[in-house]
């Protein structure tokens, strides 16, 4: 059943491209990652990188529910990550509540400033 469930998986992976070509955008690195890797790892790498904006493009078209995030945390799909990455996951649309955004850039938080 794993194997069919990752199946799934992929294609709902290779589906968002077209979902998001509708709304304006094509998300062609995110496609070819999940082309060469397979949804579910290309989904592994990519919910803890930074700077990723395809959730704020959906975000924008107010249809976060098509994006990646969304379907690693949907239940029948939750046996294919880590509880961490779920966290994630979900740590990622929770953003989308408050609009928290990356700009497409990594964003730097300093946890020990120097003293004068």
């Amino acid at each position: 059943m794993t194997k069919s469930l990752q199946a799934k998986f992929h294609a709902e992976m290779l589906a968002l491209y077209d979902h998001c070509a509708r709304f304006g955008f094509r998300p062609v690195l995110f496609r070819r990652l999940v082309i060469l890797n397979g949804g579910v790892e290309a989904a592994k790498e990519l919910v803890f990188k930074p700077g990723t904006t395809g959730l704020e493009r959906l975000m924008d078209a107010g249809k976060t529910e098509l994006s990646m995030e969304a379907a690693m945390v949907r239940a029948d799909y939750r046996s294919l990550f880590t509880p961490l990455e779920i966290k994630e996951a979900a740590k990622r649309l929770e953003g989308t509540a408050t609009r928290e955004r990356s700009k497409g850039r990594l964003i730097v938080t300093v946890t020990n400033p120097k003293q004068a």
